[in-house]
């Protein structure tokens, strides 16, 4: 079985993760960050809002069982594109909107997925989501990994 990867950004983490976790194809997630200058940044570097890393989760995921453009689909549904560098109470540049490609054809899907988000009005405002090539992931320490799960939580997400 070969897998692939999907990295998102949409606010924080642990919310986005636990979505991604329940998706039937979904083998492993990692929670991390992504985007920034800083190499090997802590979680108290991130939260400065100095570093320029987003919050994201890289999903590993096998394509026969669960398409890129489902994995979107779940991306659009899990948080408020059109907040600018925010998300609920979350406020800085490490809560943006982004989807990280790892791929051409990833890239096209993600770029027609917007598109489509677009043209449906499905926003009273413009969506704000960057689509950018996937630059190095930083894991993030353990204690983020699975946190809502490790705490019997279901979500934390605010849309």
């Amino acid at each position: 079985m070969a897998t692939e990867n999907a990295t998102f950004g949409a606010g924080c983490f642990w919310g986005v993760e636990a979505a991604f976790r329940g998706i039937k194809g979904v083998k492993n997630t990692m929670v991390g960050y992504a985007g920034g200058h800083t190499e090997n940044p802590t979680y108290q570097d991130v939260c400065t809002d100095r570093t320029g890393h987003a919050e994201v989760v890289q999903v590993e995921y096998d394509p026969a069982a669960v398409s890129y453009n489902d994995l979107l689909n779940v991306f659009w549904s899990v948080h408020d594109p059109t907040t600018l560098n925010r998300q609920g109470p979350d406020v800085g540049t490490q809560y943006r909107s982004v989807i990280f490609f790892h791929s051409p054809e990833q890239q096209r899907a993600a770029l027609a997925s917007k598109e489509e988000r677009e043209r449906s009005e499905l926003f009273k405002r413009p969506i704000v989501t960057r689509i950018e090539p996937a630059p190095v992931f930083y894991p993030a320490e353990d204690y983020h990994q699975q946190y809502l799960e490790k705490r019997g939580l279901a979500h934390c997400h605010i849309r």
